[in-house]
């Protein structure tokens, strides 16, 4: 999984430049998690960290960015030195002094590159790990209404491709094409059902599901028009569930 993005830093920092982040996907996340003013937050599957750092200048008391990629961590630690903002970067496992002390973890396009139901649990339970007990857990997988050629995503700088009958674990070929950028990732499709599943487990309880909507800058800026195919079938849904009432985190 993590050898897919460690040379794809400087594709992730400019992808969040493209229309469909500046005026759909970010702002959606953002309204999401709401209030962040003095929280702790955990940016699961950090990459660049450009989330991170806009959870920090929005607020957050503590923010700490967490991947597997080398190349990811390494990249996000080097802009943190240029423009420090008090965000911690680590690779890999959780560290033990951490867990359960975070109010929300953040975990944009994680849950699709776990490649089997036990992976999936598992970055599930990491999130529950890290938060104290009633802390949100925010993420975006592929949705689970996905169907691929049903619209074309082409026009938002990606395309995505897939085998019919979906099933979960099917994967799903994401292809970056914008700004003259041309790359392939393989991700992996997860029921609704099987969503739910794995939170239930990892001790979430009442996970939310809500679409992305376009901001009015977007309107104003690309006009409706523009944004009707992504909204008719957008590729990824925002699920806020929380970790119970009573449920420990593991030492």
């Amino acid at each position: 999984m993590a050898s897919q993005f460690d040379t794809l830093t400087d594709t992730y920092d400019d992808f969040t430049t493209t229309p469909f982040r500046v005026f759909l996907e970010i702002p959606s996340v953002l309204s999401v998690l709401g209030d962040v003013r003095g929280a702790a937050v955990l940016d699961l599957g950090c990459g660049s960290g450009a989330y991170t750092r806009l959870v920090r200048q929005r607020g957050a008391a503590r923010v700490s960015g967490m991947d597997v990629s080398e190349g990811m961590i390494a990249h996000a630690r080097a802009l943190e030195a240029a423009q420090p903002l008090g965000v911690d970067y680590f690779l890999g496992d959780l560290p033990d002094r951490l867990a359960g002390t975070f109010d929300l973890v953040l975990g944009v396009y994680v849950l699709p590159y776990a490649t089997t139901r036990a992976e999936l649990g598992q970055l599930c339970a990491t999130a529950a790990r890290a938060l104290r007990p009633g802390g949100r857990f925010v993420t975006l997988p592929i949705h689970p209404c996905f169907r691929s050629g049903a619209v074309s995503y082409a026009p938002y700088g990606f395309r995505l491709t897939a085998g019919e009958p979906l099933a979960d674990g099917s994967p799903v070929s994401l292809n970056l094409r914008f700004h003259g950028r041309d790359h392939d990732i393989t991700a992996r499709y997860w029921s609704k059902a099987a969503l739910e599943d794995a939170l239930r487990e990892a001790g979430f309880t009442s996970p939310r599901f809500s679409d992305p909507v376009v901001s009015e800058e977007g309107v104003a800026e690309h006009g409706a028009a523009y944004w009707n195919d992504y909204l008719a079938q957008p590729h990824t849904v925002i699920i806020d569930c929380r970790k119970a009432i009573g449920a420990a985190h593991e030492p």
